[in-house]
C-alpha cells in the first residue's frame, strides 16, 4: 500500500470523560488507547502518519515522542472533524494517494478492517469509502441515510428527525478519501448544524452532489469500531481487550485458571504450560518462559522470566530479570534492574532493588538487598539489609560466592564479603571481609541477675 498516507485526529477534549488528561491517552489494556490505533494504521506501512492534536498538545505529543515516523499538526481552535483534518492539509501538501483517517479513540480497530476499506477504496476509484456498522442502540451515533443501496449522506444524533433516527446503521467515523480535491472539498464544509461544526462526514452529501464516487464498507462486529466517550466505554473496551488476549494466550498453551480476572496486557508474551493463577496483572513488554507457575495476587511489569520459574502470591516485579528454575516470594517485591541468575530463590517479604543475586543463592526472608552483587551459593540471612544510602550518595555491596550472612546483619556499604566468608548473626559489617573468615561485631553478652524482679520493685 505504498500510496496510503494516515490521519490520526486526537485534538478533543472529551468532556464525558471527566478528566485533566487527553482522552486518547487513557489506558486501555494498559496502554493508551492510540497507541492501538497507530499500531493497526502502521501495518498498513503509510508514507506519511500524521497525529493531528488539539486539547493538551504537548502531553499528547510527549506521550508519543518515542515513536517513529511520526509528524503533528495542531488544530486550534477545535471546530469539527472537518476543520481538524483540514488543519493537517500542509502535512499533506504535494501527497497523492489514498488518505486514511482515523480517530484515536477507537482502540479495538482491527487491521484487517484497514485493509479491506482501502482495498474498496481503490477498487471503486471513490472519493470516499465510509466505514459503517450495524448497531442495536443508535443512540448518539450519525446515521447513514441511503437511497437503496447507495450511501447519500449521515446525519449527526442532534441533526436527525426521527426517521433518521430510527436508522441503525451508523458511522464508524473511519474513512479512506482521495486525495485529489479533498482540502478543496474540506472547504466547502458549513458549520449550519446544532454543534456549529465543520462536520466531516458532510462530504459525503458534498460529493454526491458533485457526482463524485462514495462507497461503503460495513464492519460486522461493532465492537472493533467502537469509541471511546466515558469511562463506562473505556472499561468496556478493557474487558474485550483482555478477553482477545485471553484467549489468545490460552490457544498457544497457557492456563488461565480464572480468565475473567487475568489482567494480561496486549505486548505481554507467554510460553505454553505455564499456569497463571486468578487476579494477577502482567504488563507491559513482559515475556514469561514456558512451564512457569505465577501465584494469585501477582503483579508483574516490563520483565524478562525464564522457563520453570514459581512466582508466588502477591509478589511485586517490574524492570526485572529472572532467569530458569528461580522462585520469588511470597510477597517479595523485585524493584528495576533486579536480575536473578538461574535456581535463585527471593522468599517472603524481601525487597530487592537494582542488584543481580548468583546462581543458587538465597534471601528466603525478610530482607532488604539495594545495589547489591550477589555471587553463586550464598545464603543471606532473614532480617539482612544492605545499607546501600548514606544519605547523600549510593553505594554498592559485593557478597561473593559461597558467603554466609546471618541472620539481622547490616552490610553498610561499600563493602566487600570475600568468598566463602562467614558474617556472624547480628553483625553490623563497616568494613571488608576477607574471603573465608568470620565477622562479627556485637560483644560478649551480659547477664544481670535479678534485674526484673530489681525493677518491679521499684515501680
Amino acid at each position: 500500500m505504498s500510496d496510503v498516507h494516515v490521519a490520526v485526529l486526537a485534538a478533543g477534549k472529551g468532556t464525558r470523560m471527566k478528566s485533566a488528561r487527553p482522552k486518547v491517552l487513557h489506558r486501555v489494556g494498559g496502554l493508551p488507547m492510540i497507541d492501538y490505533v497507530l499500531a493497526a494504521a502502521s501495518t498498513l506501512a503509510p508514507r506519511r502518519l500524521v497525529v493531528v492534536i488539539g486539547h493538551e498538545a504537548a502531553a499528547v505529543r510527549q506521550a508519543l515522542a518515542s515513536r517513529p515516523g511520526l509528524s503533528f499538526v495542531v488544530q486550534e481552535p477545535q471546530l469539527g472533524t472537518a476543520h481538524a483534518l483540514l488543519a493537517a492539509e500542509s502535512a499533506f501538501e504535494g501527497a497523492s494517494g489514498t488518505l486514511l483517517l482515523l480517530s484515536g479513540d477507537v482502540p479495538l480497530l482491527s487491521p484487517d478492517t484497514l485493509r479491506q476499506l482501502v482495498d474498496r477504496h481503490r477498487s471503486a476509484d471513490a472519493a470516499a469509502t465510509v466505514l459503517t456498522t450495524v448497531v442495536d442502540q443508535p443512540y448518539g451515533y450519525g446515521r447513514v441515510v441511503r437511497t437503496g443501496r447507495q450511501i447519500t449522506r449521515i446525519v449527526e444524533e442532534r441533526d436527525a428527525d426521527p426517521t433518521e433516527k430510527a436508522i441503525r446503521e451508523i458511522n464508524a467515523g473511519i474513512y479512506a478519501f482521495a486525495l485529489d480535491g479533498l482540502f478543496d472539498a474540506l472547504r466547502s464544509v458549513a458549520s449550519g448544524n446544532a454543534q456549529r461544526e465543520r462536520y466531516l462526514p458532510d462530504l459525503v452529501a458534498i460529493y454526491r452532489r458533485e457526482g463524485r464516487g462514495v462507497e461503503t464498507v460495513t464492519e460486522t462486529n461493532p465492537d472493533s469500531v467502537r469509541g471511546i466517550n466515558s469511562r463506562v466505554e473505556l472499561a468496556d473496551a478493557s474487558r474485550i481487550l483482555r478477553a482477545r488476549k485471553n484467549a489468545e494466550l490460552m490457544a498457544n498453551g497457557v492456563t488461565l485458571e480464572d480468565p475473567a480476572t487475568a489482567y494480561i496486557g496486549a505486548s505481554v508474551q507467554i510460553g505454553c504450560d505455564t499456569i497463571v493463577h486468578p487476579g494477577v496483572t502482567i504488563a507491559g513488554r513482559t515475556v514469561i518462559g514456558e512451564s512457569c507457575e505465577i501465584h494469585s495476587g501477582v503483579f508483574i511489569a516490563d520483565s524478562r522470566i525464564g522457563n520453570g520459574v514459581v512466582v508466588h502470591d502477591h509478589s511485586h516485579i517490574v524492570e526485572s530479570a529472572i532467569e530458569d528454575g528461580a522462585a520469588v516470594g511470597p510477597f517479595a517485591r523485585l524493584r528495576p534492574k533486579t536480575e536473578l541468575r538461574t535456581g535463585a530463590r527471593i522468599g517472603n517479604f524481601v525487597e530487592v532493588k537494582g542488584s543481580v543475586v548468583g546462581a543458587g543463592s538465597k534471601a528466603l526472608h525478610l530482607a532488604y538487598l539495594g545495589d547489591t552483587t550477589v555471587g553463586e551459593r550464598v545464603n543471606i540471612g532473614a532480617g539482612t539489609i544492605t545499607c546501600n544510602y548514606d544519605g547523600e550518595r549510593k553505594h554498592t555491596t559485593v557478597i561473593e560466592d559461597g558467603a554466609f550472612i546471618g541472620t539481622d546483619s547490616q552490610l553498610v556499604a561499600p563493602v566487600t564479603i570475600g568468598k566463602g566468608a562467614y558474617v556472624g548473626t547480628g553483625t553490623t559489617v563497616r568494613t571488608d571481609v576477607p574471603p573465608g573468615a568470620l565477622a562479627v561485631s556485637a560483644g560478649k553478652q551480659r547477664n544481670i541477675e535479678d534485674w526484673v524482679a530489681r525493677k518491679k520493685g521499684r515501680r
